[in-house]
């Protein structure tokens, strides 16, 4: 029952829920939508999700407002980046349409499983398209599965939004240059497991890769986005290597909304001397401020956050982005889809 799980207390983990929707393309056409209360797939040995990789998916949240409404958080645009994802690794793409509209569907058969306003905590959409076929030899399939599953998961900062510590490491890459960085695959997230790893060891939460070509130039932040404050100025890294992040993109234009210059372009290492702020931003935590980011092989220190404090354009953007989500500033740029 729901009345017994404390909200605030859920991890960022996977919670069963009741039901989850799938959608089958075969014979060159996408089926009906399928409802089912079962937590695993009957999958054929020689799948290609299996053997080639051929799994794209993404991450939404669905939060509880103030006025009691469930609102999805820029849904459209998820939709777009699986349909760029499936075409980089030749799957077919879900209509942006029927995408929305199973997502919707799986929140509102899973509503008891939204989290009551004030929690901190949200409902995880994980929307997943796997390829089904029976292959061998190296190929695309021609039978696909689209489904989505849901969650509730707890609020990122237990212990308040703070700052934590962050390293480079130049012995791992997450992904090779023009390769499959832009889209949102499993492979990629493999790629990062073991840095991740090394660096939680060493007391870090995350990796700051570098451009895998050059290593000369700041890359993604792990399992996120990286961005920075400098001269007043939002900045963050542009490059074919990283996945193009929503939160991001969000950020941007609340920082300009703000007044402020952005600038997505190459930053190299040695910027980060200059900066004044710098964060990971995606679905999970919004901004994670970075208070601090070693170089293991140089042995350099960065200490972003002198006071030890999230700054100050941070904690406004972190405070901005959730306010629209959660319904108490107005939505003005049409972010959220309102369930009914």
């Amino acid at each position: 029952m729901t009345e017994e799980i404390d909200w605030s207390s859920l991890p960022f983990g996977y919670v069963p829920t009741d039901y989850n929707v799938r959608c089958t393309f075969k014979d060159g056409k996408w089926g009906e939508i399928e409802i089912s209360q079962s937590e695993t797939l009957n999958i054929h040995i020689a799948a290609t999700a299996l053997h080639y990789g051929q799994e794209i998916f993404e991450g939404v949240k669905a939060f509880r407002g103030k006025d009691g409404k469930i609102r999805i958080f820029r849904l459209e645009e998820n939709a777009r980046r699986i349909h760029s994802s499936a075409e980089g690794i030749m799957m077919e793409p879900v209509p942006e349409d029927l995408f929305c509209k199973m997502c919707k569907m799986a929140v509102k058969l899973n509503e008891r499983f939204v989290p009551p306003y004030g929690s901190g905590a949200s409902l995880y959409i994980r929307p997943l398209e796997i390829g089904m076929s029976a292959r061998v030899g190296v190929a695309p399939a021609s039978e696909y599965l689209f489904m989505v599953l849901v969650s509730p998961v707890g609020p990122y900062f237990k212990g308040g939004f703070r700052n934590t510590n962050i390293c480079i490491m130049r012995e791992y890459d997450r992904v090779a240059p023009k390769g499959t960085g832009r889209y949102k695959v499993g492979g990629n997230y493999a790629a990062s497991l073991r840095a991740g790893h090394r660096a939680h060891e060493l007391g870090y939460s995350a990796v700051l890769f570098l451009d895998p070509k050059e290593k000369k130039y700041l890359d993604e932040c792990g399992p996120a986005n990286f961005y920075a404050i400098k001269d007043g100025k939002y900045i963050t890294p542009a490059s074919e290597s990283i996945l193009p992040s929503i939160t991001n993109m969000s950020l941007q234009q609340l920082a300009k909304d703000m007044g402020m210059e952005v600038e997505c372009r190459h930053i190299t290492v040695d910027e980060l001397e200059h900066i004044s702020e710098a964060a990971a931003c995606g679905t999970a935590a919004v901004c994670s401020p970075i208070g601090e980011i070693d170089d293991l092989d140089t042995g350099r220190k960065y200490v972003i956050a002198k006071d030890g404090k999230p700054g100050p354009v941070t904690t406004a953007l972190y405070n901005k982005l959730n306010a629209i989500r959660l319904g108490e500033e107005p939505d003005t740029h049409g972010w959220n889809t309102i369930l009914d």
